[in-house]
């Protein structure tokens, strides 16, 4: 399971699209989304792997990281490499 926040509703549907997307090309096949229209809370269901998107307060609000049990939120992980 995979947790992350946009900065806005507008980030949050971009990256779902965008995930869904770089995930398509690399052949993941019916991915379902929830939740695209209102962008507060997404979820996909990736197969194997099922990812949130949050935005902050939505994703405070809910605290899922507590819910499975974590006792705080793991590092944020960079993908965008700098030249």
């Amino acid at each position: 399971m995979i947790i992350a926040s946009g900065t806005s509703s507008r980030h949050v549907s971009a990256l779902a699209e965008k995930l869904k997307d770089r995930l398509s090309t690399r052949g993941v096949k019916n991915i379902i989304i929830e939740g695209l229209s209102q962008s507060d809370w997404v979820a996909m269901d990736c197969g194997d792997i099922i990812v949130h998107l949050f935005r902050p307060e939505v994703r405070a609000f809910y605290n899922m990281e507590k819910m499975w049990g974590a006792s705080a939120p793991y590092d944020v992980v960079d993908t965008h490499q700098t030249a």
